[in-house]
């Protein structure tokens, strides 16, 4: 059984951070280790919420917990997503060196979460200069969002062919695979792009769901299903293609019982799915193109 060591937000209530990623890795097959970067009531979506950033030796100390351990280098993956303080991003940068250095193929998915389309940066404003100098350059998977991937990489992103430039300047710096989510969404269309450093890149469409408010934590799902698709041998057409099958039958299925948040549990628990499954894929990806 392959090992997955998840640092990344947790609320009491909800599903966004570890919340939204651990069950379903735990259904695909995945011993999962979690690290909560802030611990909050719920996410702040809500307008109003309690709990607290944990310190950047609060995390240190978990780490070096699961050194004392022996687990810490047993790791097949690192899972990273909001980070809350630059601080905590320096010991995931250390952590994750640290577990390179004893496990080559330990591979870091590294969901870059600064922001988003028509919100801005919503993290500290250290925490972009992290993910530009030194993230890139040690990350095997990345999943921007496109203001993220024009953070990282300082193109402006109107088209397909603007995302598979950001995309390239992500790989020229490290970055093995490049998934690119909310990809240019309009009135009727959602689309996202799977990019990897051997050239082959793949565009997929799903119609729009106008959930209103959309539920927090689909960036968090998709970064986690997608490395859990990846890591059970798909390549990154398939790992696309499977990924976005959960995760529109999820949003769907919210919409319809108009929950505020995603449901989660009931996709991968009542319908059994575990993620090592055939899944009907209900939308293709098709190369993109120049």
């Amino acid at each position: 059984m392959k090992r997955i060591l998840s640092i990344q937000s947790h609320v009491a209530y909800g599903y966004v951070g570890n919340r939204a990623a651990v069950f379903p890795l735990q259904r695909m097959g995945y011993d999962v280790t979690a690290i909560n970067t802030v611990q909050f009531s719920n996410h702040p979506g809500y307008g109003t919420w309690t709990g607290e950033i944990f310190s950047p030796t609060h995390i240190r100390n978990l780490v070096n917990g699961l050194r004392d351990l022996g687990i810490l280098h047993k790791f097949d993956a690192v899972l990273s997503g909001y980070l809350g303080d630059a601080g905590v991003g320096e010991v995931v940068l250390e952590t994750v060196a640290e577990i390179k250095k004893h496990n080559p193929a330990c591979l870091w998915c590294c969901d870059p979460v600064m922001g988003d389309v028509g919100k801005g940066l919503f993290v500290k404003p250290d925490i972009p200069k992290l993910f530009q100098s030194s993230a890139v350059r040690l990350a095997d998977i990345m999943t921007p969002n496109v203001f993220e991937l024009e953070q990282l990489t300082s193109i402006t992103i109107t088209s397909l062919a603007d995302a598979k430039k950001g995309c390239a300047s992500l790989h020229a710096q490290g970055v093995k695979t490049v998934l690119v989510t909310s990809l240019l969404p309009t009135d009727t269309s959602v689309n996202m792009l799977a990019s990897s450093s051997d050239g082959s890149a793949w565009h997929i469409t799903t119609p729009y769901l106008p959930l209103n408010p959309m539920p927090s934590g689909t960036g968090d799902l998709v970064t986690a299903v997608f490395l859990g698709h990846l890591l059970n041998g798909h390549n990154i057409q398939s790992a696309l293609e499977h990924t976005t099958a959960i995760i529109y039958h999820i949003i769907e299925k919210t919409g319809a019982a108009t929950s505020r948040e995603l449901l989660i549990i009931d996709h991968f628990q009542i319908s059994g799915i575990s993620g090592t499954e055939p899944q009907k894929l209900a939308f293709s990806a098709r190369p993109a193109l120049p």
